[in-house]
């Protein structure tokens, strides 16, 4: 049996903190083979490591297919510098690229910028609402046309084809243009992750700005109704409900392989609700079985799963979850296309300033 909808699975290729490249060119290249839709590599200004995004992009011509998404704090980042930043990982990744957008609410992370004290996180949120906003608008302040690299004449821009953004939030102010062509996704795709915090903020950002969604649920039932509510929520806010994805997010937990199912709150499997999501522990065909319940039932769009031990459960759900879905047809047995909006079957977006007949 085929499943109606796309299944749609991701994977978390960070850990412990490593300071070599091949470690995550090795998950990422594994996580590729196993044509998962992308890889996330989580960070914070408090996290010990390497920063995520300069590792993707050290991973990005080391692949392929697979997407690279990466955490990118709003708060204390100036707006400006993390939309070039994560068109430039689109370019070098040749259109793969998404961003994880979170925000920075302690006292100790504020003090490592000293610009401004911590803030509560529902304004942290409404603010990072405003950064995706004009991280948007800054991707679309190039044409898909504005280069000519015309060398007979010396002209590099047709400087009619470039908009000023003249965007004033709460926090900041950008004009723009930005100085990185447009991405080639147009807009690298966006993720947010409410597993953690179920705020109104948190939830009406995501459901204003985000491709993807991250959830917490402890049952299936659960995970439908909250599905629900930010696909009308996105309606709400002129958006196609239809282009939410919305993803479970699951520790993945593969250490004492398959095991007979135990009570918990999803049948078949040993889970538990916490607070960074569900915990799966168990072995691959198990998983394989309630990835299926979930989404056969319309609850989600597929899973983002954090391996426990990255190196060991992500093997695990390649070469056994994800193999069991691919001969029962539930799963694809290669990536669609080239770009992560087409691993996700979202359209590029169309340019705010060419449809609007180049009006700023």
């Amino acid at each position: 049996m085929t499943a109606t909808r796309p299944l749609h699975l991701a994977a978390e290729i960070g850990g412990p903190p490593r300071y070599d490249a091949a470690s995550y060119v090795e998950l990422a290249r594994l996580a590729e083979r196993g044509s998962l839709d992308f890889v996330t590599l989580r960070d914070s200004f408090e996290r010990p490591g390497p920063d995520a995004l300069a590792v993707l992009a050290r991973v990005a011509p080391a692949t392929e297919r697979v997407g690279l998404v990466p955490t990118v704090t709003t708060t204390h980042t100036e707006p400006f510098h993390l939309s070039t930043a994560v068109a430039t990982l689109d370019w070098v990744s040749h259109g793969r690229a998404g961003w994880l957008a979170d925000v920075s609410t302690t006292t100790a992370q504020a003090r490592l910028f000293g610009r401004r004290p911590a803030a509560p996180p529902s304004a942290l949120w409404r603010e990072a609402g405003e950064v995706a906003d004009v991280a948007a608008r800054l991707w679309d302040s190039w044409e898909d046309d504005a280069e000519i690299r015309d060398t007979s004449t010396g002209r590099f821009i047709d400087r009619d084809k470039l908009h000023h953004v003249d965007f004033e939030g709460a926090a900041f102010t950008v004009r723009g243009p930005s100085i990185v062509p447009r991405p080639p996704q147009g807009h690298p795709v966006t993720v947010v992750d409410i597993a953690t915090g179920r705020t109104p903020a948190l939830t009406e950002t995501a459901a204003r700005h985000a491709d993807v969604v991250l959830i917490r649920a402890g049952r299936p039932e659960e995970a439908a109704a909250l599905r629900v509510r930010l696909r009308a929520r996105a309606a709400v806010h002129g958006r196609d409900p239809g282009t939410l994805r919305v993803l479970a997010a699951l520790t993945l937990d593969c250490h004492d392989g398959e095991r007979p199912p135990e009570p918990g709150p999803v049948n078949g499997a040993h889970t538990a609700a916490g607070a960074a999501g569900a915990h799966y522990r168990g072995g691959p065909v198990d998983l394989a079985d309630l990835i299926t319940r979930w989404h056969d039932g319309g609850a989600v769009d597929g899973f983002h799963l954090t391996p426990v031990e990255p190196h060991r459960d992500l093997e695990r759900l390649v070469n056994g979850t994800v193999a069991v879905l691919q001969h029962r047809s539930l799963f694809r047995t290669f990536h669609p296309g080239g770009t992560l909006r087409e691993h996700l079957g979202l359209a590029r977006p169309a340019n705010r300033y060419t449809t609007a007949g180049g009006a700023s």
